[in-house]
């Protein structure tokens, strides 16, 4: 068996290609999400002119959210798969993706609910640091 069917039959790898499939299609569905909210409220995220100002905040809610997602989840993909790659071990593994993916649900329904803060922080500093840590384990088995 050769190292690249031995990576893709590991668990802690099959772990992250689910969740890390999962927070992805929950950005996507941001999209449409958006997308319904201009379109039910009349109201356009990239015009000058916005009539409605409390209407308009829904809209961009959901803008900011999907963009805070962007720069949260793009970089949990990619150290989680540097991560994933290290051959972890898979209830430290499980860990790591289950408790980003719980934080970027709440981090979500925090924002778009709006929930008062520090509810939606606590949600983006958990996810920080899940991904820091799997960054830390990274650097710390590399061999330099």
């Amino acid at each position: 068996m050769d190292d690249t069917s031995s990576v893709a039959d590991s668990k802690a790898f099959l772990a992250f290609s689910t969740y890390a499939t999962i927070v992805i299609l929950k950005m996507m569905l941001l999209a449409p999400v958006a997308w319904y909210f201009c379109f039910t409220h009349k109201v356009w995220v990239y015009t000058n002119k916005l009539d409605d100002a409390e209407t308009a905040e829904d809209v961009e809610r959901v803008r900011r959210c999907h963009q805070n997602d962007l720069e949260n989840i793009v970089p949990f993909v990619v150290i989680g798969l540097l991560y994933a790659l290290t051959g972890p071990d898979l209830s430290t593994a499980l860990l790591h993706f289950r408790v980003f993916v719980g934080s970027r649900l709440c981090h979500t329904v925090a924002y778009l609910l709006p929930l008062p803060q520090p509810s939606r922080a606590l949600a983006w500093l958990v996810g920080m640091i899940v991904t820091f840590s799997m960054a830390y384990q990274v650097f710390r088995t590399a061999h330099l």
